[in-house]
């Protein structure tokens, strides 16, 4: 589905040269939920552009579908952190979910399908005619989400999108992409800051290197796959999961490389195992 191979992106100025992505491999199978996490100014939104078709990689490649990126793609629809500035004011919430329907010529009996399936599957079929600053910033922010849906995107890119809601409109949006995800069998590719976040909807969290960004560990999320806020985060394999993806993100801010790791040969003996720190979610991970 989405392809990333040898990714490089190098910044030229008149000061010289800064390298933000030296090397990124990865795949995403269609219909995987992903989430990218790591330290700030690992270059995580620069990789969303890449992907994205907006800016232009050094080296390396970015295919979707078999077909490589060159500029946006039309099976691609992306999610913004900062809402507010992605919709427009002077339009109503459905004049906003329509307006890249208008983009792909599509008939208006079936941009209005398209729009009431996409306003009711985010609960907002009640406020169609409600201008943005009338809404809450949740409420926005199921605006931009809903004009994404209405787009049919095979893959939906979401940079940080819930980063500036409160914490219990967090954890409503979480859930509501998931169930979107669920209900669309799209793609998804999530960027967080939060080590939470990324666990309780992912499949799978990438976790980067400080710059110039590598891919520190994919790490697998074997948790259910139906997943509530209350009983998700309270097993005990969600309390492992978060302590080793912190490790891995502190390990990232001090500088941490995967070249940096020592290898160490395997005698068979008790020797080889981790110690461990009393119990709890940290348990077992102090040589991590």
């Amino acid at each position: 589905m989405l392809d990333v191979s040898g990714l490089k992106k190098v910044y030229t100025s008149s000061t010289g040269n800064t390298e933000a992505i030296r090397d990124l491999t990865f795949q995403v199978k269609a219909g995987e939920m992903v989430c990218i996490v790591g330290p700030s100014g690992a270059g995580k939104t620069t990789l969303l552009r890449c992907i994205s078709g907006l800016l232009a990689p050094t080296a390396g490649t970015v295919s979707l579908e078999g077909e490589t990126v060159a500029g946006p793609p039309k099976g691609m629809a992306v999610v913004f952190q900062e809402y507010a500035r992605s919709l427009f004011p002077w339009l109503t919430v459905e004049q906003n979910v329509e307006l890249p329907l208008k983009e792909k010529r599509i008939g208006k009996a079936e941009r209005r399908r398209l729009v009431d399936t996409a306003l009711d599957a985010v609960g907002l079929a009640d406020v169609p005619r409600s201008y943005p600053w009338q809404l809450s910033g949740g409420m926005q922010q199921r605006v931009a989400i809903a004009r994404a849906v209405a787009y049919e995107p095979h893959i939906l890119l979401m940079d940080e999108p819930f980063a500036a809601v409160d914490a219990q409109t967090r954890a409503d949006l979480e859930d509501l992409v998931r169930a979107l995800w669920h209900r669309l069998g799209v793609t998804v590719l999530f960027v967080t800051h939060d080590i939470d976040e990324s666990i309780y909807l992912g499949q799978r969290v990438l976790v980067l290197s400080g710059r110039p960004t590598v891919i520190l560990e994919d790490v697998p999320v074997n948790l259910p796959d139906q997943r509530d806020q209350l009983t998700t985060r309270n097993d005990p394999e969600f309390a492992r999961l978060r302590a080793h993806v912190w490790d891995l993100v502190q390990k990232a801010k001090r500088g941490y490389r995967p070249e940096d790791a020592v290898p160490v040969a395997s005698t068979g003996g008790p020797s080889d195992l981790p110690p461990t720190v009393g119990d709890g979610p940290y348990a077992g991970l102090a040589g991590a």
